[in-house]
């Protein structure tokens, strides 16, 4: 009798738990069948956003491929890949409604694991994968087409993203194009003890930082520019907005009681979502200690071995992660900030792990399974 796993999101967490399931579970459980459903029929390789929207970077190849072409190595009928998006869970009847261009279709499954991540609050930048790829690829074009023009770049918003993106402008353009950073709170990153030191970074590269600079409303004006209101009653004319500011879980479509109060899906220490059986949770989506590619990838794994024992009539493990929390943000393609829990490290260090390639070269490997 099949045994159905239903993967809902095709990021970092739906795609790594896909693979793994496939390459090291279906040769010891041969009746597997993975249905991997993803908005987007490609990996949006979303950690170089911040670069992608400088023209002339990166290729589109570069942080976006097609998904299915890496599942078709897998044995004929183990895999099942639906553009589409999650309506509606039944925990009960153990059953997924999904929305797709050719209407609705119920999915029934054996195991589910929810990997819908997060998505940005305003979504006039794709810092995040929440749509379909044509819409992300236009977006992304528009976005390139308007910063190659521009003279004067706001970049709302102090937390991670905001600095990489107001940093990967400045050091492609220098004194060419005015870049400023607006943080709503009275210091960069919320008040991490990084604040300083991305401070100084962005100085350097001639980043304009107002504090304590809140955006109330914006208005677009008939010549195209932005006018951006901020709460004081001040009014900044741009000729590009960026918007990084606040993030929201993917999980409207599942019951209430599945959730914490911020919306977050609720998990136990196996990565299981409490008060159900079978069903399982990873990556952004369960925000746990934060959203993070690393705690995604441990996450999935960790996901991935519960499923694969159960499967078998074993009992689950914990899922293991880190056991510090890491923070490291790039500067541009020559520097970076970062700490080890409350230990700093050197800003060569971060270069080389994150901000030289923001991790491009590692896509291929997550859309083929060889990174698994």
């Amino acid at each position: 009798m099949t045994q159905t796993i239903v993967v809902l999101g095709g990021a970092y967490a739906g795609v790594g738990v896909a693979h793994r399931l496939l390459k090291h579970t279906k040769p010891q459980v041969q009746d597997l069948k993975v249905i991997l459903v993803s908005q987007n029929s490609h990996f949006y390789w979303n950690l170089a956003s911040v670069r992608a929207i400088v023209p002339g970077l990166l290729k589109e190849e570069q942080y976006s491929q097609p998904i299915e072409k890496g599942f078709a190595k897998y044995p004929a009928g183990s895999f099942e890949f639906i553009v589409g998006s999650a309506e509606g869970v039944d925990i009960a009847d153990k059953t997924v409604k999904v929305s797709t261009k050719n209407g609705e279709t119920v999915l029934k499954y054996d195991h589910l694991v929810l990997a819908t991540g997060t998505r940005a609050v305003d979504k006039s930048v794709p810092w995040k994968s929440n749509s379909t790829y044509e819409e992300t690829a236009a977006l992304l074009a528009d976005i390139q087409a308007k910063v190659k023009t521009a003279k004067h770049i706001v970049v709302a918003g102090a937390g991670a993203t905001g600095v990489e993106a107001a940093a990967e402008l400045a050091f492609e353009y220098g004194k060419d194009k005015e870049v400023v950073l607006l943080s709503g709170d009275a210091e960069l990153l919320s008040g991490d003890s990084l604040s300083s030191n991305v401070a100084g970074e962005l100085k350097k590269l001639g980043v304009q930082v107002r504090k304590s600079a809140r955006v109330a409303e914006t208005h677009t004006l008939p010549d195209g520019k932005t006018e951006v209101v901020l709460k004081d009653g001040e009014k900044i004319v741009t000729d590009v907005y960026l918007p990084t500011m606040g993030m929201a879980p993917n999980t409207e479509y599942l019951p209430a009681d599945l959730l914490t109060d911020k919306k977050f899906v609720d998990i136990d220490e196996f990565y299981q979502v409490k008060g159900t059986k079978d069903v399982w949770a990873a990556g952004d989506i369960v925000w746990k200690p934060r959203g993070s590619f690393v705690l995604a990838d441990k996450q999935a794994a960790g996901v991935a071995k519960n499923i694969d024992l159960a499967l078998k009539g074993k009992p689950p493990t914990p899922v293991k992660t880190i056991p510090m929390d890491v923070l490291m943000v790039a500067t541009g393609r020559s520097r970076g900030v970062g700490r080890l829990g409350v230990v700093k490290v050197f800003s060569i260090m971060v270069y080389m792990i994150k901000g030289k390639t923001l991790g491009v070269q590692s896509l291929p490997g997550y859309v083929d399974g060889s990174a698994f």
